[in-house]
């Protein structure tokens, strides 16, 4: 059984940085795509970025050009670097793992993923 633990959130002003942590127990990491996914209040679960087995990544456009995902296999962790943050950042992100997804980028989408982390606030005030 994997189990995934976020950390890293917290309260941010506009333009600042964070840097989101997951580390995954269990399993074989190095096999697993690798993505987060964030939720707003009011809005449902959306994607932000993916990393497959071999490295490679893919963002969606909100966020593309100011986060960076990356994975540390001999630490069982992925990272989301996050920079430039607006206030419309402002959302629960979660890491989620897939067992089926590893190729090419990772998984997309939450119908991809097979485990999930419990989840870390990050507020952007403006």
């Amino acid at each position: 059984q994997v189990q995934l633990v976020e950390s890293g959130g917290g309260l941010v002003q506009a333009g600042g940085s964070l840097r989101l942590s997951c580390a995954a127990s269990g399993g074989t990491f190095s096999r697993y795509g690798l993505g987060w996914f964030r939720q707003a209040p009011g809005k449902e679960r959306e994607f932000v970025a993916g990393i497959g087995r071999t490295g490679a990544t893919s963002y969606s456009d909100s966020v593309k050009g100011r986060f960076t995902i990356s994975r540390d296999n001999a630490k069982n962790t992925v990272y989301l670097q996050m920079n430039s943050l607006k206030p419309e950042d402002t959302a629960v992100y979660y890491c989620a793992l897939s067992d089926r997804y590893w190729w090419s980028s990772g998984p997309a989408a939450e119908s991809e993923c097979d485990y999930w982390g419990q989840g870390t606030q990050v507020t952007v005030s403006s």
